[in-house]
């Protein structure tokens, strides 16, 4: 007998693979498998008549029409979700510190079930070192944090972040091939770079990495935001080391290119961080996040 799918299955499994950036995630937070989502999604597209993600190696990107059915829709869907949810209501204030980057692409979907729940979240957007002061100081509950902290604090890993390096395609074009098979630093060292800041903290550390030594290149940008960064790339300023979270669906769209293509991709943890014994509250939001599949960002 065929399966028999309401609108608010087909939304809430679209919901996840937008909120993950995954089938594979969404299968399994639905409880259904890949071959199911897949389905799904194709029904749900097939209905609007147009497509809601672009399919890529690491999961899937949200095409504008996705952006705005999740707006329109997310909503409506987590209220009927929670109502029918046993999972008890929460209530309290849970202050999370993050990165912008990532709060903005990854973290705010994932907290919204929780707002459903009854829990009241505010996020502080920052750098890893001054939020991890705020937590020690009692000014947040949670800190995501891509610097493992140090003693006095609780941390948990969280997921990794891979990082890509990417350039423009007319800089792309300007890179010796046979060099960069032969000694990639050298090829690549007449590149200006494009900086989150001027230790270079990203970029320099893809270099030791990978090349075994510092860049010699020169510094055309300084911004601290990632996404800034992947737009003065994306203009032509230059070349950076980039998540692949935020790289990948510029690389699908063609405006920048992978330079560099390492066996084994640079990796960062990114560690849930609180502190002494959590509130109830606090601790429901911790667990919610460390169960959530995040896959590789």
């Amino acid at each position: 007998m065929a399966e028999k799918l309401t609108d608010l299955d087909l939304l809430a499994t679209f919901l996840e693979i937008y909120r993950g950036g995954s089938i594979t995630a969404a299968a399994t937070r639905r409880g259904l498998t890949q071959p199911a989502v897949s389905g799904q999604l194709a029904r749900l597209e097939r209905d609007l008549g147009e497509p809601l993600f672009i399919r890529g190696g690491r999961g899937v990107t949200a095409t504008h029409r996705a952006d705005e059915l999740a707006r329109r829709a997310g909503p409506h869907v987590d209220q009927l979700r929670s109502a029918l949810d046993p999972a008890p209501a929460l209530e309290g204030t849970v202050r999370i510190g993050g990165a912008a980057e990532f709060m903005t692409t990854r973290g705010m979907s994932a907290l919204t079930p929780l707002t459903q729940r009854g829990i009241r979240v505010e996020i502080t957007l920052g750098l890893a070192n001054d939020l991890l002061n705020a937590l020690k100081a009692g000014q947040l509950d949670i800190v995501l944090s891509a610097v493992r902290p140090g003693a006095g604090l609780t941390a948990s890993p969280l997921t990794d972040e891979e990082f890509l390096l990417v350039g423009p395609p007319l800089l792309a074009r300007t890179v010796d091939r046979e060099l960069l098979a032969e000694d990639p630093a050298r090829a690549l060292e007449h590149l200006p770079l494009v900086a989150y800041s001027d230790e270079l903290p990203i970029i320099r550390r893809y270099w030791r990495s990978e090349f075994g030594k510092r860049p010699k290149n020169p510094t055309a940008i300084v911004v601290p935001d990632l996404r800034a960064v992947l737009a003065a790339v994306i203009a032509g300023a230059g070349v950076s080391a980039l998540p692949r979270y935020l790289a990948e669906p510029a690389i699908t769209a063609g405006s920048v290119e992978q330079l560099h293509h390492p066996e084994v991709p640079p990796l960062n943890t990114l560690y849930l961080v609180t502190r002494g014994a959590p509130a109830p509250a606090v601790r429901a939001v911790a667990e919610h996040l460390k169960e959530r599949d995040w896959g590789v960002l």
